[in-house]
């Protein structure tokens, strides 16, 4: 079995704040690979400043490069719109490998407006990476109100894939004020550098349009 993380968001742009949290991550749980799902749109936030799909997946890669991180679009393939549909599906597709749902502490602070939040925990392990100025409020999230009582120590984050979901893990990490909307604040026009770029999705080995 493969150890694989899994961290969805916009990547819009992906920034070396994703790759620093992903590689912390791979190696707190002793993970083989990460992968960055980039959504196609993300039911949470407006379509409005989302540069398109292709792009934001070449930036990914590019900010992915030489690490054991793997960026992805996969939901595209899936036509799947929501995580918990997203997740079921890769368990489906990929049963030799051993996944853990990855998020900041940002997310799990709403993590229960998302569908099926507890399906999402019933899945697989979630490991909480914290953020500055968001762990406050995810600790006093109504998720995490039910959350709570299966949180596991972070010494045995390791053993992750010995546990009995749902089962959750929160991950100290050193404060890294880096974000995708400060990135778009300074340079609103990122996106295009890569408009030209044929991108092709290294799990379907499809190009992606």
């Amino acid at each position: 079995m493969t150890r694989i993380g899994l961290l969805g968001g916009s990547f819009n742009p992906a920034h070396d704040g994703h790759r620093a949290i992903s590689l912390f991550a791979q190696e707190a749980l002793a993970l083989e690979e990460v992968w960055w799902l980039v959504s196609p749109g993300n039911p949470l936030k407006p379509a409005r400043g989302m540069a398109p799909l292709p792009t934001r997946l070449a930036r990914a890669r590019q900010v992915a490069r030489r690490a054991p991180i793997r960026a992805t679009a996969i939901e595209s393939h899936l036509r799947t719109r929501y995580t918990v549909d997203t997740l079921r599906a890769l368990v489906r597709r990929y049963p030799r490998n051993d996944f853990i749902w990855l998020m900041g502490a940002d997310n799990l602070a709403q993590f229960g407006q998302w569908k099926n939040w507890r399906g999402i925990a019933r899945l697989m392990p979630i490991a909480v990476i914290a953020r500055p100025g968001y762990d406050d409020a995810a600790r006093g999230s109504a998720a995490m109100s039910w959350l709570r009582r299966f949180v596991r120590p972070a010494r045995q984050s390791a053993d992750w894939t010995n546990w009995r979901v749902p089962a959750l893990v929160l991950l100290r990490f050193r404060p890294d004020p880096r974000s995708a909307t400060l990135l778009r604040q300074a340079d609103p026009l990122w996106h295009r550098e890569y408009e030209a770029t044929r991108v092709r999705d290294p799990l379907t080995r499809r190009y992606i349009v």
